[in-house]
């Protein structure tokens, strides 16, 4: 009898145990994380806004987690590629995706297939910033004010081109916007991101773009001309800038977050910590002012705001998608 009570609490202790281990094991895990280095995948080419703002940010986060944050770029698709690749890595906290929010608000709605789900296989960790687009123009286009442009694109109907970082980026979808609102034409040309874009903008293969921050020292140095910010309000760098809702297009606003997603299942202590230290970075004056640098704003939040900011610019750029028949074809 005594032999059976035995093994009776024996077996009753390893059923409990059992049972707690799948509880246990994730925060046992976050202990002990990180033990190695963590790769941080840009769905997009370098020199743009999301591969800057990674390198920002990368550098303090390794000094907080105490192992090498390393950055590589995996660009196409409109950020697709990257995504995919952290989408089916492990999910263990070593392999991380800095992304605009365009691959996960937009891309579903201009791929006809997609290889992984944004909004079921990657989890949000932490935004980086709330990235501004400028309307800026080469210097021979002969305006200097966005009411002067309007009314010589009207004037002058597919005459002018305009690039972006490719088809359904927040640059792409501000130019729809614009062409949508104040009812012109212009030819839209999509490059490999943002930072090519800007080249040909400057050797004047293409009229003007939607800047993501990474032009604004050729607009300093009189190389392009600023002419409007897409955002609703003016940004503290240009504050002479008129924001395209002054100008008449009311409610014009295509601002987008830029920010850090896992994969899913990642162990939510590792999220937790993970948006802690990124957080704490973005609060730093030295991390602020280089991301104000690129025209943009930190932005410290928690991966369930950040997650309701998506579904939030899902709609607001589905809208805009469906009215403009917009598609990666």
């Amino acid at each position: 009898m005594k032999a059976y009570l035995i093994r009776r609490t024996l077996i009753t202790t390893l059923i409990v145990t059992a049972g707690t281990l799948p509880a246990l094991m994730p925060s046992a895990y976050a202990q002990s994380w990180p033990a190695k280095p963590i790769k941080v995948i840009v769905n997009f080419p370098p020199g743009g806004a999301a591969d800057q703002i990674a390198r920002i940010v990368a550098q303090p986060l390794q000094e907080a987690l105490g192992q090498p944050v390393v950055v590589e770029n995996r660009g196409g698709s409109g950020g697709n590629i990257g995504g995919d690749v952290v989408a089916k890595s492990a999910a263990d906290g070593y392999t991380l995706l800095m992304s605009s929010g365009g691959m996960v608000s937009v891309n579903p709605h201009i791929y006809a297939k997609m290889s992984f789900d944004p909004a079921k296989d990657l989890t949000p960790v932490a935004a980086a910033a709330r990235v501004l687009v400028f309307l800026v123009s080469r210097p021979g286009v002969p305006v200097n004010t966005i009411a002067e442009f309007i009314a010589y694109a009207k004037a002058n109907p597919g005459k002018l081109s305009y690039g972006s970082p490719g088809n359904g980026s927040s640059p792409h979808l501000a130019g729809e916007m614009l062409k949508s609102q104040a009812g012109i034409f212009a030819v839209h040309v999509p490059y490999r991101g943002a930072a090519p874009a800007l080249q040909d903008l400057l050797a004047g293969q293409i009229d003007f773009y939607f800047d993501p921050g990474i032009g604004l020292n050729q607009v300093r140095a009189g190389k392009l001309k600023l002419l409007a910010v897409g955002s609703p309000k003016r940004s503290p760098l240009f504050p002479d800038a008129p924001t395209l809702s002054e100008a008449g297009l009311k409610g014009f606003d295509a601002d987008t977050v830029f920010g850090f997603y896992a994969p899913s299942a990642t162990p939510a202590p590792v999220i937790a910590r993970l948006n802690q230290e990124i957080n704490r970075i973005l609060g730093t004056q030295a991390v602020k002012d280089r991301i104000a640098a690129l025209g943009g704003e930190a932005l410290p939040i928690t991966p369930a705001e950040f997650a309701a900011k998506a579904a939030e610019d899902n709609q607001r750029f589905g809208a805009i998608i469906k009215e403009r028949k917009i598609s990666a074809d």
